[in-house]
C-alpha cells in the first residue's frame, strides 16, 4: 500500500503503512466513520474483523481500556491528533490598524497628511508650520469567542472507570456513554443496550436512530444519547471527527496552517515522494465528498495542489460591504468631491489675488530672484487649499459609527443578543427577510397536552380535577406514570421562576406534565410501582405507533395500559370510559364520529392526537400469549385522548406583526410536517386568513425549482420566494438553496438583505450564506454558532427583533450625526474659504479642525445613541429601498 501523508490536520503523522505501529491509519480511520448503517458495519467486518479486530489493532481492550502510559497517550496524540479544534487566532493591532485605515474618509484625509507634510518642506526655515494628522477610525471587533467548557468523559483505562477532561480523550479509548450525553468524539460500538442516537444536528435526521453492532455501529461526535447506553472505542478526535471536518470547513483552524506547514515540512523529509501523498489525498477528498452537506475535504499543505487552493484563497473578492460602509463610502466620496472643488477654488482665486495685486495694483516686475519667494507663496495657498479639504472632510465618522455600533452592540447584549461580528448589528437594521426554524424558536420546544377528550367531552383546554370521574382519573394516573420510560421526567427548573425541565421524550413529557396539570403526581406511582415490577412492556415503534405495559395485579390477574396514536388505538378500543365511571360499548359508527368531531379538529389546529386505553385480563381467562401481539393488542378500553403541541412562545405572534410592520418578510422553515407547520405559521400570523401566500414542502420545492436536468435554475426561484411563508419538511440544503435563492434574486429593485436561524451542525452552510446568521445560544451546536453573526442566548424569536431595532437605532444615530456634523462643516468650509480670500490664510487651521471634530464627536454619538431604539414602526421604512431611504 502507498504511503499516504494526510496534510492539513493538526498534530497528525498516520499514514497508510501504519505509522506509529499501530494496526490502522488515520485515513482509514476517517474512510471508515463516513460510512453509515448496514455499511458501515460491512465495512468493519470485511476489513478488521468487527470491533473487537478494530479494537486489537488500536492497542485498546474492550474490557480493560488503554493502560492510561503517558507515553501511549502522548504518543496517540501526535499520531491521531488531540480532541481540540484550534481556535482562530485574533488578529493582530496592526491588522486591525491596517484595516481602519481602508475606510474612505481616512484615505482623503491620509493623502491630504502625506502632500500637505511634504509641500511644508519647501517652507522658509521661519514660516509657520502646518500639520494635517490622522483621524481616529474605527475597528470592527469581534465580540464573544466560542466558550470552551471544561467537560468531563467517562472511560475505562487501565480496567478503571474514570472520568477524564474531554479534551484528554483520544483514539483507541473506550468510552461509556449513557442517555444525555453528547459524544465528544466518533467512535465504534462495542456493546449498547436499546441504544438510540439524536443525529439532526449532524444529518438533519429528525428521528432518533438506533445503534446496533451489525447495522448500524458508528457514533459521530456533537449527537446526543436519546436513551440506553453503551460502550464504544475512539476513532475519530478533535479535526478529524466528523463535526471537527465541519468546523475546518468554516474555517476555525485556518490560521493554524503555517505552523502545520512547518511541522509537516520537517515529517515529510522521512516520507516517500509527493505524487503518492497527492493521489492519497485525491482519493481521501473524492470519498470525503460522499458526506452529506458539505465536503469534507481538509486541505494538503504542501502538495502542488494545496498550494493552488492556497493562491485560490488569496484571489478570493472581498467580502461583500455592508449596506451602511456602502452608503457611507457613497457619502465620504461625494464629500471628498465638494471638498477637493471647494479647495481648487480656494487655491485659484488665492493665486489670482496674489498676481493681480503683485503685478497689477503694486505694478512689480516678475524678477528672477524672486521665483522661488513666489514658489513659496504658491505653495501656501495649495496648503491652505488643502486645510480647506480637511475641514470639509467629517474626520470624525468612521469613529462615530464604531462607537454607534459598540454602544448598540452592548446594549443588545441585554437583550440576549450576543453580536460576534460588528457589522452584523447594522445589517440587521438593514433586513428585508427572516427565514426562521419553528422548533424552539417560535415556538418552546415543550410539549403540552392543550385539549381532551373524556367522558364524552371535548375540552379546549385542560379540564379541572374534578370535572374528571375518580376511576377514570385513577386509571389515567398510573397508565400515564407506568406507560411512559421511567427516564422520561419532570424536573424542577434550574432557575428560580423558570419552566420546570423537561427530560427524555418529549411526548412522554407532555403526558406527564398533564398528570401534573391534573394535580395527581406520577412519581408517587413510580414509587409504589418501580420498574423492576413491570410484567411486560412492548416498547413504541414505527410499526406499533404504540407503547403497552403490563402489571400484575395481587389476585394474579392483569392490566395493560396503552398508549399511542389515536387512529391506530381507536380501532383497537372496543369499548369507553362514560361520564359516570363505567364502560359502554364503542362501535366503529362511534369511532367514526368521535375522529369526524375530535380528532380531525384538533389535527386542524396542528395537534398531535394520543389515545390513552387500557385493558383487563381477568384469572378466568388463563395466562394470555404474550408474544400473539395481534391477540394482546385489541380489546381495548379507551380512557381519553388528548391533543399534544409544541405551544406557540406568547411573545412570537406580538414580535412578528412588528416585523411585518416595519416592512420584513418572516417565512418558517422547518422539517416538521406541513399541516402542523401551516396550522403554528398560522398562531404565529405568518400567514393570515385571505392571504395568497405558499407553504410547501420540500420536495415540491426542490421539484418546482430544478429543470429537466436537475439544475436548480435562479428564475424558477424568482417565482416562488415573494410568496412563499412556510416551507415543511425541509432539509439543511433546501433552507441554503432558499437563502442563496433570495439573496441572489434581482426581481426587486434592490437585493435583499436576510437573516437565517439556525440550531444544527447541518444548519451552517445556510447560517454562513446568510447576510446574518442568528444561532441558538440553547439548543445551538458549536458548528452553527461558530457560523453564526449573533448568538440568540435565549433561542426566542423576538431578540431578534430587537436585534433588528438596535441595528435600525445605528442607521438613526448616525443619521442624528450626519445632520449635525455636515451643517458644522458647511460652516467651517464657508469660513476657511472666506477668510482664506480675504485674508489670504485659513483663521482655521487643519489641527484645530481635526481636535474639535474628534473630540465633539466621540461625546456627540455617544449622546444620541443613549436614548436606544424605538419601535422599528416610528417611520415608514421602505423594505425596497432600506430604512435609510
Amino acid at each position: 500500500m502507498a504511503k499516504n501523508s494526510y496534510s492539513g490536520v493538526k498534530n497528525s503523522t498516520a499514514e497508510a503503512n501504519h505509522d506509529g505501529d499501530f494496526g490502522c491509519s488515520l485515513k482509514e480511520l476517517r474512510s471508515l466513520m463516513e460510512l453509515r448503517t448496514t455499511e458501515g458495519a460491512h465495512k468493519m467486518q470485511e476489513t478488521y474483523g468487527g470491533v473487537q479486530g478494530l479494537c486489537s489493532r488500536l492497542k485498546s481492550s474492550p474490557v480493560e481500556g488503554l493502560s492510561g502510559q503517558p507515553a501511549d497517550i502522548s504518543k496517540r496524540k501526535e499520531v491521531f491528533g488531540q480532541n481540540l479544534i484550534p481556535p482562530k487566532k485574533p488578529k493582530t493591532f496592526l491588522q486591525l490598524v491596517w484595516e481602519a485605515l481602508q475606510d474612505v474618509t481616512l484615505i482623503i484625509l491620509e493623502v491630504a497628511a502625506i502632500v500637505s507634510l511634504g509641500l511644508s518642506f519647501y517652507r522658509p526655515p521661519d514660516a509657520e508650520r502646518e500639520h494635517c494628522g490622522n483621524a481616529a477610525g474605527g475597528v470592527e471587533g469581534r465580540y464573544g469567542n466560542r466558550i470552551e467548557q471544561e467537560q468531563k468523559f467517562t472511560v475505562v483505562r487501565g480496567g478503571q472507570v474514570i472520568q477524564i477532561p474531554v479534551a484528554e480523550i483520544v483514539v483507541g479509548d473506550i468510552a461509556q456513554i449513557k442517555y444525555g450525553d453528547l459524544l465528544p468524539a466518533d467512535g465504534v460500538l462495542i456493546q449498547g443496550n436499546d441504544l438510540k442516537i439524536d443525529e439532526s444536528s449532524l444529518t438533519g435526521e429528525s428521528d432518533h436512530v438506533k445503534k446496533m453492532l451489525d447495522k448500524d455501529p458508528m457514533l459521530l461526535s456533537g449527537t446526543h444519547v436519546m436513551e440506553g447506553s453503551g460502550k464504544m472505542v475512539v476513532t475519530g478526535v478533535g479535526v478529524n471527527s466528523q463535526t471537527g471536518i465541519i468546523f475546518t470547513l468554516l474555517g476555525a483552524g485556518e490560521d493554524d496552517d503555517d505552523d502545520e506547514d512547518k511541522e509537516e515540512k520537517k515529517k515529510e523529509k522521512k516520507k516517500e515522494k509527493k505524487s503518492k501523498k497527492q493521489e492519497g489525498n485525491a482519493e481521501s477528498r473524492k470519498k470525503a465528498k460522499a458526506q452529506d452537506g458539505a465536503a469534507v475535504e481538509m486541505q494538503p499543505l504542501n502538495s502542488e495542489d494545496g498550494g493552488e487552493r492556497e493562491k485560490k484563497k488569496t484571489s478570493l473578492p472581498k467580502k461583500e460591504k455592508s449596506v451602511l460602509q456602502g452608503k457611507l463610502t457613497k457619502l465620504a466620496v461625494q464629500i471628498g468631491k465638494a471638498g477637493l472643488v471647494m479647495s481648487a477654488i480656494t487655491v485659484i482665486i488665492l493665486v489670482v489675488l496674489f498676481v493681480v495685486d503683485t503685478f497689477w495694483i503694486q505694478g512689480l516686475p516678475w524678477v528672477k530672484d524672486c521665483t522661488p519667494i513666489y514658489v513659496q507663496f504658491f505653495v501656501k495657498f495649495f496648503i491652505i487649499g488643502v486645510t480647506v479639504l480637511v475641514v470639509a472632510v467629517p474626520e470624525g465618522l468612521p469613529l462615530a459609527v464604531t462607537i454607534s455600533l459598540a454602544y448598540s452592540v452592548k446594549k443588545m447584549m441585554k437583550d440576549n443578543n450576543l453580536v460576534r461580528h460588528l457589522d452584523a448589528c447594522e445589517t440587521m437594521g438593514n433586513a428585508t427577510a427572516i427565514c426562521s426554524d419553528k422548533t424552539g424558536t417560535l415556538t418552546m420546544n415543550r410539549m403540552r397536552v392543550v385539549q381532551a377528550f373524556f367522558a364524552d367531552k371535548h375540552y379546549r383546554k385542560v379540564p379541572e380535577p374534578e370535572l374528571i370521574p375518580g376511576s377514570v382519573m385513577d386509571l389515567l394516573i398510573v397508565g400515564i406514570g407506568v406507560n411512559c420510560a421511567y427516564t422520561t421526567k419532570i424536573m424542577s427548573p434550574e432557575k428560580e421562576g423558570g419552566l420546570p425541565r423537561q427530560v427524555g421524550n418529549k411526548t412522554e413529557c407532555a403526558l406527564l406534565g398533564f398528570s401534573l396539570d391534573l394535580k395527581r403526581d406520577y412519581q408517587a406511582i413510580r414509587n409504589e410501582i418501580p420498574e423492576e415490577k413491570l410484567y411486560k412492556v412492548y416498547t413504541f415503534n414505527s410499526v406499533r405507533k404504540s407503547m403497552s405495559t403490563v402489571l400484575r395485579n395481587a389476585d394474579g390477574s392483569y392490566r395493560m395500559f396503552s398508549k399511542g396514536a389515536s387512529e391506530i388505538l381507536l380501532k383497537k378500543c372496543c369499548k369507553i370510559m362514560v361520564a359516570n365511571g363505567e364502560t359502554k360499548i364503542f362501535r366503529p359508527r362511534d369511532r367514526d364520529d368521535m375522529v369526524k368531531k375530535v380528532i380531525e379538529p384538533m389535527a386542524s389546529e396542528g395537534l398531535r392526537t394520543i389515545c390513552l386505553a387500557y385493558r383487563d385480563f381477568p384469572i378466568a381467562d388463563g395466562e394470555p400469549d404474550w408474544d400473539s401481539e395481534n391477540d394482546i393488542l385489541t380489546s381495548l378500553t379507551c380512557l381519553c385522548v388528548v391533543g399534544i403541541e409544541d405551544p406557540v412562545r406568547p411573545e412570537v405572534p406580538d414580535a412578528i406583526k412588528k416585523c411585518q410592520r416595519a416592512g420584513i418578510t418572516v417565512r418558517m422553515v422547518t422539517g416538521d410536517n406541513i399541516n402542523t407547520a401551516r396550522a403554528i405559521a398560522t398562531k404565529c400570523g405568518i400567514l393570515l386568513p385571505g392571504d395568497d401566500f405558499l407553504c410547501m414542502e420540500g420536495k415540491e420545492f426542490n421539484r418546482r425549482i430544478r429543470n429537466e436536468k436537475g439544475e436548480i435554475e435562479q428564475e424558477r426561484i424568482d417565482k416562488i420566494w415573494p410568496k412563499l411563508r412556510v416551507l415543511a419538511r425541509s432539509s439543511p440544503t433546501d433552507k441554503h438553496t432558499l437563502v442563496k435563492g433570495i439573496i441572489d434574486s434581482t426581481v426587486m429593485e434592490q437585493r435583499q438583505v436576510v437573516a437565517v436561524t439556525g440550531d444544527g451542525t447541518n444548519d451552517g452552510p445556510a447560517l454562513k450564506k446568510a447576510d446574518v446568521g442568528f444561532a441558538m445560544g440553547i439548543a445551538g451546536t458549536d458548528v452553527a454558532k461558530e457560523a453564526s453573526d449573533i448568538i440568540l442566548t435565549d433561542d426566542n424569536f423576538s431578540s431578534i427583533v430587537k436585534a433588528v431595532m438596535w441595528g435600525r437605532n445605528v442607521y438613526d444615530s448616525i443619521s442624528k450625526f450626519l445632520q449635525f456634523q455636515l451643517t458644522v462643516n458647511v460652516v467651517a468650509v464657508i469660513v476657511a474659504f472666506t477668510g482664506a480670500c480675504i485674508t489670504q490664510d485659513s483663521p482655521l487651521k487643519a489641527v484645530q479642525m481635526l481636535w474639535v471634530n474628534l473630540i465633539m464627536d466621540t461625546t456627540l454619538i455617544m449622546a444620541v445613541c443613549a436614548p436606544g431604539p424605538g419601535l422599528p414602526t416610528k417611520r415608514c421604512r421602505c423594505p425596497d429601498r432600506g430604512p435609510c431611504c
